[in-house]
């Protein structure tokens, strides 16, 4: 049988001996991966693990995730992606929604998991490094005599979305199509991975590096200096954050900036949150011009819009245009398409538009419409010239005195103060309007201004009804490892007992 071309069956054959993954001072070649997912492939068949079963990766970044997919994609099986932080009872609901069949974790206690997962029936459960008694060490996995085996594709991915609104849903991932011909590939250099493994950007990305023939360089956890260092270290061309990532690395001090070498960056690619002005032009001062660009998209969906370098700084705040194949459209409350220039809810078409969440009934027309457009929970305008705009999350939009207010209006200005690093403004309860807009603020080191003086700071720039009631300094704002804040955290004190959906 012939390899599929990007897959580690064709590198291995190709390039046996290249590095292909980097982890700290851990590395593994092409062969070297591809011969352990094999051995490890075996060990799961054996098992019980087979073609369509659904396998729970719980892991941080880390090299063993490279031998896990690429073994469960050899074997056909689905890899359940989940959030290490996640707790025991958010982790009950996962397994047993899914109904997986295997489970494996890197915990350094695993016993909590452990335990709801044996009540919910999880066959398999393996620990990465020390386990304890039930958990089945993964290097017991991995057999000497294994067959080889060949991928057709990654393993599709199965995602459950944040559950901010209540449960969280499965998004069961249509596999990704093949790579192209090796001349299609593209150049191949060092990719640095930072997203987590949770969602499907720490994972395509990975893929994505293997199948361009790439050295991966994977970092468990962020650190802003020590990127820099691996981008130095191992001369990074690709790149893929979060803003947040980036806004970490810009207020690092000049003298550690400068002992840095990050030319060989070729790409940057931010997304997952909205990206303040000033922050895209700290990275294309500090980065290069031409390196810099944006994505939107969903689980639901896959990708969305794209902003490309040229545009940066030409169409600030947009998220760019459709990518090919994609319809968009913006509605108002009765489902009517509105002319451009607009507000009102995003709806999107894509080629992997999910009909269904796992384990669940059809998507109703509310948000799944008989023309295969899908309601994305984003609120925004789409321009004449074919660029949209995002305005905020439907959630997160305050309706004060029966108007709208978006905070991510309010936000860029205050992100607009050379001291806030970031802002995060949401509603509470008011007595007289029904909510009231109140902001959160991150300040940059070594800042010393006031709520009172950020506050006077858009005094001109914002109407009275959407100024903060009150802005908070707060040390740190709470993010997800996607870098999106957390605005339940900062609502829900306010509506302890109140009837808003947060």
């Amino acid at each position: 049988m012939n390899a599929t071309v990007g897959s580690v069956e064709y590198w291995a054959g190709l390039r046996p001996d290249d590095i292909a993954v980097v982890e700290g001072e851990r590395t593994l070649t092409f062969g070297d991966w591809n011969n352990a997912a094999d051995r490890l492939a075996e060990g799961l068949s054996r098992r019980g693990v087979a073609a369509g079963d659904i396998v729970g990766v719980r892991t941080q970044i880390r090299l063993e995730w490279a031998i896990l997919s690429a073994a469960l994609g050899k074997l056909g099986a689905r890899l359940l992606v989940a959030n290490w932080r996640l707790t025991p009872e958010e982790m009950r609901f996962i397994l047993e929604n899914s109904r997986a069949k295997a489970l494996i974790l890197d915990d350094p206690d695993p016993s909590p998991v452990l335990a709801v997962a044996r009540q919910v029936g999880v066959e398999l459960i393996v620990g990465i490094g020390a386990a304890p008694g039930g958990v089945e060490p993964l290097i017991n996995l991995f057999v000497d005599d294994a067959p080889r085996r060949f991928a057709a594709a990654d393993p599709s991915l199965v995602v459950y979305t944040s559950g901010t609104t209540g449960r969280p849903k499965g998004v069961a991932m249509p596999e990704r199509p093949p790579p192209p011909t090796p001349e299609a590939l593209g150049p191949a250099g060092a990719m640095l991975v930072t997203m987590p493994m949770h969602h499907a950007a720490g994972p395509n990305q990975l893929w994505t590096g293997r199948a361009t023939g790439r050295l991966t360089v994977l970092m468990r956890r962020f650190d802003a200096e020590q990127a820099l260092a691996l981008i130095d270290r191992h001369r990074i061309n690709y790149w893929a954050a979060v803003p947040t990532m980036c806004q970490r690395i810009s207020v690092l001090p000049p003298e550690v900036l400068a002992r840095y070498d990050v030319s060989s960056i070729r790409s940057i690619s931010l997304g997952a949150a909205p990206v303040p002005f000033a922050l895209k032009q700290w990275v294309i001062g500090h980065f290069g011009e031409g390196k810099l660009s944006e994505g939107y998209g969903t689980t639901e969906t896959g990708m969305i819009t794209g902003l490309s370098p040229a545009e940066q700084l030409r169409k600030p705040g947009s998220s760019g245009l459709a990518l090919p194949n994609v319809d968009i459209r913006i509605r108002n409350g009765e489902g009517r398409d509105l002319p451009p220039g607009e507000t009102g809810d995003i709806w999107v078409r894509t080629p992997t538009t999910i009909p269904a969440y796992l384990n669940a009934g059809a998507l109703g027309a509310d948000t799944l419409d008989p023309e295969g457009f899908f309601k994305v929970g984003d609120v925004g305008r789409l321009e004449a010239d074919g660029h949209l705009y995002l305005t905020d999350r439907s959630k997160d939009m305050i309706v004060a005195g029966g108007v709208n207010i978006y905070p991510a209006e309010i936000e860029a200005e205050l992100q607009a103060h050379p001291q806030v690093l970031a802002a995060a403004v949401v509603g509470i309860p008011d007595d007289d309007f029904g909510e009231a807009p109140i902001a959160f603020l991150e300040m940059r080191p070594g800042a010393t201004a006031t709520p009172d003086q950020v506050a006077a700071s858009v005094q001109g720039r914002l109407a009275s009804y959407k100024r903060p009631k009150a802005i908070h300094i707060i040390d740190e704002l709470p993010r997800n490892l996607m870098g999106k804040v957390l605005k339940t955290e900062l609502r829900a004190p306010y509506w302890k007992g109140r009837e808003r959906l947060i």
